[in-house]
């Protein structure tokens, strides 16, 4: 389908089923796994439509938007694909804070404690790295992005040994809470240098909170673009530590190398190669050598930034 006939297809349905007439529709930044609109109606007021594949289930899909209920979408917010900057490190700390706060609340359940191995699984990391290099030996990469993909599921497939070993240093057991999920740049929308809405939740399930923490902050554009990245993670988890005090200090210090654990124990976007070619793009190509580049930044200035953090903490 194209865009055009998306965006009529839309507004077709928002006429038909909801009694909204666009007057606009246009589509807004994908999703993993939906397609994005923002429709704009005869009273001026604007609409944002996830299209959802067939195959969704939409029960949990609707009990990812309950946990958005205070978040709004917000008239000249950017992303934060950006990265962070300045004052937006704090802010952003300040806001993950106050979200894993409230959630610890949530009915699905209060925190507790799970081994860190199912945080960062490393066993899990290899079997899934040994099916996508058995795929690609059946079928050769001919084109760039595949070859590229099974060179590097090659390294990470060797480097695991290490990566256990990284981990290994991490405390035994890990918080693990309801968590927004999906907490990604394009799903954090800022306005200047403060928040101005979380979008795009997922169902809600329990993960750590210093992993996603350390998935916001230390995004891997934000990694590469900024050298300073160790100063602004202390700052951010700073920010974090006040508004959500019951995180133990350990697990804000266990953040960075549990962010380059995460990173190395992932397999996507490589897997895309194998199991979806039609969602390789020009942008996910990119993001999956930025992924790549950033889980090596991490590890090599893994010593310099928990100094940095163990001086804040203790």
């Amino acid at each position: 389908m194209s865009a055009r006939s998306g965006d009529m297809v839309v507004a077709g349905v928002l006429e038909l089923h909801y009694r909204i007439i666009p007057t606009d529709v246009s589509e807004g930044p994908s999703g993993t796994a939906t397609c994005n609109y923002v429709a704009r109606d005869t009273d001026g007021r604007r609409w944002f439509v996830k299209a959802y594949p067939v195959s969704a289930d939409l029960g949990a899909e609707r009990r990812s938007i309950e946990l958005a209920e205070f978040a709004a979408f917000v008239e000249g917010a950017e992303t934060a694909e950006g990265g962070l900057s300045g004052k937006r490190w704090a802010a952003v700390g300040e806001t993950v804070g106050r979200l894993h706060r409230t959630l610890a609340r949530h009915p699905a359940g209060p925190p507790c404690r799970v081994p860190v191995r199912q945080v960062c699984d490393v066993k899990r990391a290899r079997q899934r790295l040994e099916r996508l290099l058995a795929c690609f030996s059946k079928r050769p990469p001919t084109s760039e992005f595949p070859t590229w993909a099974r060179e590097t599921a090659v390294r990470r497939n060797e480097a695991l040994p290490a990566v256990a070993a990284m981990l290994e240093e991490l405390p035994a057991s890990l918080t693990v809470q309801t968590v927004h999920g999906d907490l990604a740049s394009p799903n954090l929308l800022l306005r200047g240098q403060q928040v101005a809405a979380l979008i795009d939740f997922r169902p809600p399930g329990h993960r750590s909170p210093a992993w996603e923490l350390g998935r916001i902050v230390l995004d891997p554009r934000t990694v590469l673009a900024e050298p300073h990245w160790p100063t602004g993670l202390a700052e951010a988890i700073t920010a974090y530590r006040a508004a959500n005090p019951a995180l133990p200090a350990e697990e804000l210090l266990a953040v960075p190398r549990v962010a380059a654990g995460y990173l190395a124990c992932s397999v996507y976007p490589l897997s895309e190669a194998v199991d979806d070619p039609a969602a390789v793009t020009p942008e996910l190509v990119a993001y999956g050598r930025n992924r790549h580049a950033a889980m090596g930044e991490l590890r090599e200035r893994l010593t310099e930034v928990e100094e940095v953090l163990h001086d804040l903490l203790h």
